[in-house]
């Protein structure tokens, strides 16, 4: 494939940024409205917790979940860096997928049946892991990208 230039790598960097800093801004509102929804005794904000998250979980985090993954195989393909060059590309697709996993599908059905009910249930057990783990492998996402450990791969596979 061929690679682009460095006009359009910094745009499509911009771009992969931008998305990846709306998946942790989102994160940051998901955690404050958990820990709301966790500790308030009014059905009424627990109700309006779980319909602000279920409406993130529909829109922003689909977005920008999407527009991170596009945009970051992209800068893989279409630069040098490859899909499997590197051991911290490889950890961050392996990430990408527990974010997929968590954002799309989790997010979206733990707000959904906590809708439904109107009251703490198992689901917002569930809920409160989802928002750990994504938040814990966003974080990771940020740190392999800012310091990039392991090196190259001694066998790449061509991508």
């Amino acid at each position: 494939m061929k690679k682009i230039t460095l006009q359009q790598r910094r745009i499509l960097l911009l771009l992969h940024i931008i998305f990846a800093a709306i998946m942790l801004g989102v994160q940051a509102v998901f955690i404050i409205l958990a820990l709301t929804a966790t500790v308030t005794d009014d059905a009424d904000v627990l109700q309006a917790c779980y319909t602000i998250m279920h409406l993130l979980a529909d829109t922003s985090v689909r977005a920008s979940t999407i527009g991170t993954t596009i945009t970051g195989i992209m800068l893989s393909v279409m630069t040098s860096w490859g899909l499997f060059r590197y051991y911290w590309i490889i950890a961050k697709e392996v990430l990408t997928l527990l974010a997929i996993g968590i954002g799309l599908i989790g997010m979206y059905e733990w707000t959904l049946r906590g809708l439904d009910h109107g009251t703490l249930t198992v689901h917002h057990t569930w809920l409160l892991i989802g928002i750990a783990l994504q938040t814990i492998s966003l974080v990771v996402m940020y740190i392999l990208s800012v310091w990039k450990p392991g090196g190259k791969r001694k066998n790449p596979i061509s991508l």
